[in-house]
């Protein structure tokens, strides 16, 4: 009987070693924590929303043809879908343009997926349109162009950025030629009859995502290049107003109508290009988290989708480290 036990116990100390010996992170396989990037595949200029069905949906840039969309339980484990349009849904308003930079919300019963079209160069051909989908999956019905930067007198008219206020819509948008705000039409799917733009912010910036915290606006943006491979010098950066239109300031009080800003993402020895971030989504625990894109050294190839938690001091978002995560814990739900 002892020598049984003996032998037991020399199998499972045997077995242990086995298991160490791999490098294998039990608390990884768990589910404790997750690696960057989330999705090693190219998905530029991420959006998200949480559905109704619970799912988290996750919108990029085409580099999959027509655009595509991801879904989630976790933030972490990503399938693909499908796309947001067809061969024979896809807008049209800039026949060789791309799908660039989409932005979903949820408006009055409907999946609303504003997106830019644009061929690169064509500053002034460019735009925005909109479409309107009753599941987050799809199929979207396209709504056609709110506007072109030759209508709108805005070149390099893309990357849209939604958001309420006050019971009225608004669009903000721009890339590099200033960022600009303009209000919609009840439904959000026009521009409101009469309105004007206004400019918010200046020359360095694109990709703009406004978030509402503690009695303040940050205008989350991203300046440098996006897609130069590992040259890119995407940098996403912040300031804050205490008005939806401004002035948003840098900690020194400076303006980005002047171009000043805070640097929230840079990049790292393993990311390079970190900019165009989503919404953030808060977990159980109260934890934000934010999606980015970025160039992988290991993976040059694309523009791959990394998460890292928000944390916040004195009033101002940051990054633990300021760049991205290899390995965090994961969020909550």
């Amino acid at each position: 009987m002892i020598q049984l036990v003996r032998l037991l116990l020399l199998l499972i100390l045997f077995s242990s070693c086995k298991s160490n010996a791999t490098g294998i992170d039990k608390s990884v396989n768990n589910g404790e924590y997750y690696h960057n990037p989330v999705v090693n595949y190219s998905l530029p200029d991420p959006t998200i929303i949480r559905a109704k069905d619970g799912y988290f949906y996750l919108y990029a840039t085409e580099d999959i043809r027509n655009m595509p969309i991801h879904r989630s339980e976790d933030l972490v484990n990503w399938e693909l879908t499908g796309t947001a349009f067809t061969r024979e849904t896809r807008p049209s308003f800039e026949p060789k343009g791309g799908l660039w930079a989409p932005d979903i919300n949820y408006i009055d019963g409907k999946y609303v997926l504003y997106y830019s079209m644009s061929v690169w160069g064509g500053e002034w051909t460019c735009g925005i349109g909109v479409a309107t989908s009753d599941r987050p999956e799809g199929p979207f019905t396209d709504h056609g162009k709110l506007f072109r930067s030759n209508e709108i007198n805005v070149k390099n008219s893309i990357d849209p950025f939604y958001i309420e206020e006050g019971g009225k819509k608004y669009l903000f948008w721009g890339s590099f030629r200033g960022i600009y705000a303009i209000e919609l039409s009840d439904d959000g799917l026009s521009l409101k009859p009469g309105v004007e733009k206004r400019q918010v912010a200046g020359t360095a910036y694109e990709g703009v995502y406004i978030h509402k915290r503690k009695g303040y606006y940050y205008m989350f943006a991203s300046i440098g290049s996006c897609c130069e491979g590992l040259r890119s010098t995407y940098t996403t950066v912040v300031g804050r107003s205490d008005k939806l239109f401004g002035p948003y300031l840098d900690k020194q009080g400076r303006s980005m109508m002047e171009n000043y800003h805070e640097v929230v993402i840079h990049k790292n020895d393993k990311f390079v290009g970190t900019g165009h971030n989503s919404e953030i989504v808060q977990d159980k625990k109260g934890q934000d988290w934010i999606f980015y894109h970025a160039v992988s050294v290991d993976n040059p190839k694309g523009r791959v989708l990394v998460m890292d938690q928000v944390k916040w001091e004195k009033g101002w978002p940051y990054i633990e480290g300021g760049s991205p995560s290899l390995e965090a814990k994961t969020p909550r739900f």
